[in-house]
């Protein structure tokens, strides 16, 4: 995605508002992300953005499949 002059517009972040922390999986019940995911977000290129939210994809596959 690029912006009116061409510059690549970084993805929205995954927050859900619903911050807790799963203990047993070290990842947010609300958006999936690690801490390392969360804590790097912000400072984060486009790129690096993209390549999370595609992890969380597949994680969010991966748990409806174990429902």
């Amino acid at each position: 995605m690029t912006d009116s002059e061409g510059a690549e517009r970084s993805p929205l972040s995954p927050c859900l508002g619903i911050c807790l922390m799963d203990p047993a999986t070290r990842m947010c019940r609300g958006c999936l992300r690690t801490i390392d995911e969360i804590r790097g977000w912000y400072e984060a290129s486009a790129a690096d953005k993209r390549a999370i939210l595609e992890r969380l994809a597949a994680r969010r596959t991966a748990a409806e499949g174990r429902r």
